[in-house]
């Protein structure tokens, strides 16, 4: 039977609502919005893990961990955090004197990072103790190392015991002692993270939309009703199991945000990279399906393991939906990498820099659907883990890296409790970092040219617990950027909002079991919901912009958030963003462990709100504005010094040059006869001002041996040499013509 939708008796629907909150434990889903297990993941050195009104107050102990258990350990090293976190606010700071000057993960680890005494001393050590694996992270921020259970217990001075939550819940490992760090590398190393392996956050599953019919008859009535509503407005495009979803499709999306104009001048991804950083793995079968039913091609995606992944982690529905959202954005990408991570916290701080790692094969753009509640994050761990979390999230932002996280899908109550969100004002990190782009979700109405019609904040509560994270941070001071319009000392969330409403939701293929396939549902194809479905859209939307600033000879926007500030305080507010002015993201009412009032946070107002942020971007009109705000990307020469004897000096010479601030470097083909070239590359170099350098590009042995071969064979020898300008991940920016030379000797 169908609904009837009578526009007139709002009290009526409203009863129905509440009608159906009977229903909702009967399929309440799990909040994507990060659920912690337990947060004492990162075990604080100055405080004793089994106080009984600590972290391990509600776990049983049922024996000592055994000795030959492996463990992932990290070390966080004595740094320049502050000095690194100061850095990465005034490159992106336009008026700063250092405004987009990015440098290289390379440069920062060199000038923030431990020293290299501190690094060699640490890796021998740990080595000379039984622990293996043992490196420093690229970015210098902190070691990591595997070892025995055994041996962490002797090394850190504490017993380590078996712990579980529940009666057959899974087993974790827990000092019983506060840990210290030994006294010969205790000037070098500031604490330890992992000897408290529960996970950090449970696997993330996609929020499968209900058909809420009849429970919001249209977007523009009573904003105290839910905000999903059935059936999708606008005009779906696809094949026939996307159209049965209900869900839109991404024409409808893409449409409603403005990413057609850029699109249709031809950015579609190409040229860049985007990393996403996720729990569960994918099928590639999955994302194939998806693209062919709306006509897309497929980028290449790599799948990378970080730490104890050592092979693909069981397909799930987050980095599905990531991928496939990825996909219908920016579907000519480059590449799309994917960083699977287990969920413990030695585990997750590496993910957070495994982005960074390659020297030439960075990203611009880092994607997370993933987050802690900071109130419980706070109360569980010391400011030594999230001072290691933010420097890593610093030194992508100075290397011109933009990372976005969702803010989560519980509200302005991020906390997790039994049976629901906690009654209590909370905010996720990352998104609460304020060199992290937070997330929100909201709603929309379309036309049947899929315009927005209306937009409000995501809510569905009584009939569904779900709303769009939002609030202000325990954690973290107002930054800058924000002070114009945050009149709190303190962070506020989100910056943006962009759909994720599970009612209609995004039409996606997913097989994984159970997130997608299950007793309840046997169709791959399913409308899903939640902010870490609107974070992918709105990252990929920049990766669209970041090409368009390329081709016009601008450089990228890295941390993104002082330029959408700006632009939202600005007399061009109204072009670039859609501002939600409708509904709110409080589910105080509709907790279980709550007395019914609401938590006073947080309602949709003009401009800026904790709700939704700015609202949703207009991406067209934010890249128009953003090719005429961001810097061009200077001029750059080369020559080559003249009497070079390659060979014997083992080394080619070119002299580089810009016309002002710039990452260069140099890159040469050597042709040896016939033979396929091989490549010689330069490091990369900072100019800060209008100058050049000579750089030199260094022969391995094994190429030395192929021109010698080649001179004493009497064949020509010709390298082409070009200079570069480059962005903070390695990517080419700008070239050169080559210039040619001949090696004789």
């Amino acid at each position: 039977m169908g609904c009837r939708r009578d526009r007139g008796i709002p009290r009526k629907l409203r009863l129905l609502a509440w009608g159906f909150r009977l229903l909702v434990w009967g399929f309440r889903l799990l909040v994507l919005g990060f659920g912690l297990a337990a947060l004492s993941a990162l075990a604080p050195p100055s405080a004793p893990a089994a106080d009984a009104a600590g972290p391990l107050a509600h776990a049983t102990k049922v024996g000592e961990a055994p000795g030959w258990q492996p463990i992932q350990l990290v070390l966080p090293l004595t740094a320049d955090d502050a000095g690194l976190d100061r850095l990465a606010l005034a490159v992106s700071t336009k008026g700063s004197p250092e405004y987009d000057q990015y440098e290289s993960v390379a440069e920062l680890s060199r000038r923030f990072g431990a020293s290299s005494t501190a690094r060699r001393h640490v890796i021998a050590y740990l080595r000379s103790q039984g622990a293996t694996d043992v490196k420093v992270d690229v970015t210098g921020l902190f070691a990591d190392a595997r070892m025995s259970v055994e041996v962490a217990q002797r090394l850190f001075g504490t017993p380590l015991g078996q712990f579980q939550v529940r009666h057959n819940s899974g087993r974790f490992i827990a000092p019983t002692a506060a840990p210290s760090v030994p006294a010969p590398i205790s000037r070098q190393v500031t604490g330890v993270i992992g000897l408290d392996t529960r996970p950090l956050l449970s696997s993330p599953a996609p929020l499968i939309g209900p058909h809420l019919c009849c429970a919001r008859a249209t977007l523009a009535q009573d904003a105290s009703q839910v905000s999903g509503y059935s059936p999708r407005t606008g005009t779906p495009s696809g094949c026939a199991g996307a159209l049965g979803t209900g869900g839109f499709t991404p024409n409808q999306y893409l449409g409603a945000y403005d990413y057609g104009p850029l699109r249709a001048a031809g950015m579609s991804g190409q040229g860049e990279k985007v990393a996403l950083i996720e729990i569960d793995g994918f099928r590639y079968a999955d994302i194939r399906s998806f693209a062919r039913c709306f006509g897309l091609p497929l980028p290449a995606i790599n799948g990378f393991g970080v730490g104890r992944v050592s092979k693909p982690l069981a397909p799930g529905g987050e980095s599905t939906l990531d991928l496939e959202v990825l996909d219908a954005t920016a579907p000519s990408l480059k590449a799309i990498n994917v960083y699977e991570s287990k969920s413990e916290a030695a585990d997750l701080l590496i993910a957070l820099t495994a982005p960074l790692q390659s020297r030439r094969d960075q990203p611009q753009v880092i994607s997370a659907s993933l987050g802690v509640c900071e109130a419980q994050l706070s109360e569980a761990v010391s400011p030594l883990g999230i001072n290691t979390a933010e420097a890593s999230l610093a030194l992508a932002a100075a290397s011109g890296i933009s990372t976005f996280a969702s803010s989560g899908d519980s509200g302005s109550s991020a906390c997790p409790a039994a049976g629901g969100p906690l009654d209590d004002l909370a905010v996720s990190f990352p998104a609460s970092s304020s060199l992290v782009t937070g997330v929100g979700g909201t709603n929309i109405a379309l036309s049947p040219g899929n315009q927005i019609l209306a937009q409000t904040v995501w809510n569905d509560a009584p009939v569904q617990i779900g709303a769009g994270g939002g609030g202000t941070s325990g954690m973290f001071g107002r930054p800058a950027y924000q002070k114009a319009v945050v009149r709190s000392r303190r962070r506020s969330v989100p910056d943006v909002s962009m759909l994720a409403d599970v009612a209609p939701g995004y039409a996606i293929f997913c097989s994984a079991k159970p997130d997608c396939i299950s007793s309840h549902n046997t169709n791959p194809w399913v409308p899903v919901g939640g902010t870490s479905a609107a974070t992918p859209l709105f990252a990929a939307g920049i990766a669209l912009v970041d090409e368009d600033l390329r081709l016009h000879g601008r450089q990228e926007l890295g941390l993104v958030n002082p330029l959408l500030y700006a632009l939202g305080s600005s007399p061009f507010a109204g072009s670039v963003f859609d501002d939600v002015t409708q509904g709110d993201n409080d589910l105080g009412p509709f907790l279980t462990n709550s007395n019914g009032e609401p938590l006073g946070c947080c309602t949709a107002i003009a401009g800026y709100d904790q709700a939704s942020g700015w609202g949703s971007v207009d991406l067209s009109h934010f890249a128009q504005l953003a090719s005429a705000l961001v810097p061009k990307i200077v001029a750059i020469g080369l020559t080559l010094p003249r009497r070079q004897r390659p060979v014997s000096d083992r080394q080619l010479l070119a002299t580089v040059s810009c016309a002002g601030s710039c990452l260069t470097a140099s890159i040469a083909q050597v042709a040896v006869g016939r033979a396929r070239p091989f490549e010689v590359q330069s490091d990369v170099y900072r100019l800060r001002s209008r100058g050049n350098r000579t750089i030199a590009l260094r022969f391995s042995g094994a190429q030395r041996s192929r021109l010698r071969s080649g001179l004493t064979a009497h064949k020509r020898i010709v390298a082409t040499i070009y200079g570069e300008i480059l962005d903070a991940g390695g990517n080419i920016e700008k070239r050169t013509a080559g210039q040619r030379l001949t090696i004789t000797g």
